[in-house]
């Protein structure tokens, strides 16, 4: 009787999981089918993109705030669920959210600010305008890395690389919603081209210059995608085999940054530093970092492991000669 009962439980959450299954790629097959047609429309300047929700008086609520809000708020879900794989408390992680964002946009506004200081010098009133544009996410990733190891250790029994790890594994998602901002401000594009998915942008977008040109690369579509897919491969890959803590900190250094270089070089707005693009420069940065700290986690690794079949051999050796 309880083997029939049990029997009749599991196959209650089969069917109940199968139903959420069917249920998601459902949804997720309308809601790509609705963006494609609707990004088809947008790329053809058929549709103008206005960059605020709603507007009462002098207040509007822009696309570009909205799309970063989501993006946290995504993340911090996502960070909550996957606690259960880290030492950190929940209302730690609630206050470290609390420190990382102002941290992220006091590191995104100094950054834009440093690599435009031409500007911003003649006219230092600008510097506090975060609500007319100009944030970095490298100034962000940079001052929330800081903030995670103040924290780390000022809290004491958690270390910086869980909070990485955990901060890592989301951030990319957060970072291909946030990119939406762009699309809806005509923001962040690349050079003219006439490729099938080529981006209409209205004339009071252009960059100077490039006044008579209509299409350009979608280069916030690019971003967007290309984080969607390292999310994927930290989040559901990378955090359930990895074996030691700053695997995915190291591995989203670098998988985050080639995607950046290449598009980077593509864009019409990258900050420079003298001749150089700084993004770019920034990435191989990073790149080389997480490539050294991920090969120093390996060949600890295999220290580790060839320390421990050593130990082992001498305990069988001596075993044997007892």
């Amino acid at each position: 009787m309880r083997e029939s009962e049990t029997r009749k439980g599991r196959c209650c959450l089969v069917r109940k999981s199968s139903k959420k299954i069917i249920l998601l790629v459902v949804v997720t097959m309308a809601i790509t089918i609705g963006m494609f047609f609707f990004l088809k429309e947008v790329f053809a300047g058929d549709i103008i993109l206005r960059e605020y929700v709603f507007r009462i008086g002098n207040f509007e609520l822009k696309w570009y705030s909205l799309m970063i809000a989501i993006g946290i708020l995504v993340c911090y879900f996502l960070a909550r669920k996957r606690l259960s794989d880290y030492p950190i408390k929940p209302e730690d992680l609630d206050e470290g959210l609390f420190w990382g964002i102002i941290a992220g946009i006091i590191g995104a506004r100094a950054y834009y600010v440093i690599f435009n200081w031409d500007y911003y010098s003649r006219y230092p009133s600008e510097i506090w305008k975060t609500w007319h544009g100009g944030l970095a996410i490298h100034g962000a990733i940079f001052a929330v890395l800081i903030m995670l190891f103040i924290y780390s250790k000022a809290k004491g029994y958690f270390k910086f690389v869980h909070a990485t790890d955990l901060f890592t594994s989301v951030l990319p998602l957060g970072q291909a919603i946030g990119r939406w901002g762009n699309f809806f401000n005509y923001e962040a594009y690349g050079r003219p081209t006439m490729v099938p998915w080529k981006m209409f942008v209205p004339p009071e977008k252009r960059m100077p210059g490039f006044d008579v040109n209509r299409y350009f690369h979608p280069t916030f579509l690019y971003e967007s995608l290309w984080n969607l897919a390292v999310f994927l491969f930290l989040f559901f890959y990378v955090e359930k085999r990895k074996q030691s803590y700053g695997e995915t900190t190291a591995l989203y250094l670098i998988l985050y940054s080639i995607g950046r270089f290449w598009i980077e070089s593509l864009r019409l707005d990258s900050l420079m530093a003298g001749q150089l693009r700084t993004a770019q420069v920034v990435s191989i940065v990073m790149i080389i970092i997480g490539a050294i700290w991920y090969a120093y986690l390996i060949g600890r690794r295999k220290t580790v492991s060839t320390n421990a079949t050593n130990n082992a051999d001498d305990d069988n050796d001596l075993g044997e000669k007892q």
